[in-house]
């Protein structure tokens, strides 16, 4: 291989590389908000491969959100752990690229809810139940 051609294969593997960061669509913003009532507290720990949140308590009728990029082969994943009264170590997914690519074009946003969790589906401006507490 000569050189010119070696100069164009490494430009176009370090432009591969350079897409493989950058951003699909965007920012996207989600947000989980607590709508337990009757001043109930929500624990939340959020995270991805690369992002530990931290645990958030969130006060009834408070939220907590962060924002983030999808990255290009679409397999950007957010899983939360979400614990009240009635709900210990609950485990769901607030961010899932073949999931919600569409549903969430710029970001979910999620209500906590004695009866479970809802999401804001963005195409259709309405809320949808997804996730009811499991009981023993």
């Amino acid at each position: 291989m000569g050189g010119l051609a070696r100069m164009t294969h490494l430009m176009s593997l370090l432009l591969v590389m350079g897409l493989c960061t950058f951003v699909v669509e965007g920012t996207k913003h989600v947000s989980i908000k607590n709508k337990l009532g009757s001043g109930k507290n929500l624990t939340l720990h959020c995270q991805s491969k690369d992002n530990d949140l931290g645990e958030q308590n969130i006060a009834d009728g408070d939220q907590f959100g962060w924002d983030f990029n999808d990255n290009i082969i679409e397999t950007t994943l957010f899983f939360c752990d979400l614990s009240w009264e009635k709900a210990q170590g609950y485990h769901f997914d607030a961010y899932s690229s073949g999931r919600d690519f569409i549903r969430c074009h710029t970001g979910c946003s999620w209500l906590v809810s004695v009866e479970g969790i809802y999401i804001l589906n963005g195409q259709t401006g309405l809320w949808e139940f997804i996730y009811n507490w499991q009981t023993e």
